[in-house]
């Protein structure tokens, strides 16, 4: 996961925005707290989506349904290629420094 430095996360929920705005998306809130800026905007097709800095710039993105019938979904035929954490209690901090980013990040 790629650090997102203190100084970069106005400019990243920028960009966010922008681009959800310009597909449609209509934002129900901006957080601009400091420590844990967040996004939510909604779809024309009525999804939620949110993107949440946590910390040390940890970017959690997080999308709800519209209301669905629920049906029977059948169990993956493929192992994950990424770790999944099952069972952790903390998922790690991100790791990845970026030269844009990153700047500016301990």
């Amino acid at each position: 996961m790629t650090i997102v430095s203190d100084e970069r996360r106005g400019s990243f929920l920028g960009v966010v925005d922008r681009f959800w705005r310009s597909g449609g998306y209509q934002m129900k809130a901006i957080n601009n707290d400091p420590d844990v800026p967040a996004i939510f905007a909604q779809t024309k097709e009525g999804f939620g989506v949110s993107l949440i800095v946590g910390g040390q710039g940890q970017i959690f993105f997080e999308v709800d349904t519209p209301c669905v019938e629920e049906s029977e979904v059948a169990e993956s035929t493929t192992k994950a290629t990424a770790p999944t954490y099952e069972g952790m209690e903390h998922i790690p901090r991100p790791n990845i420094r970026s030269p844009f980013w990153s700047a500016g990040a301990p």
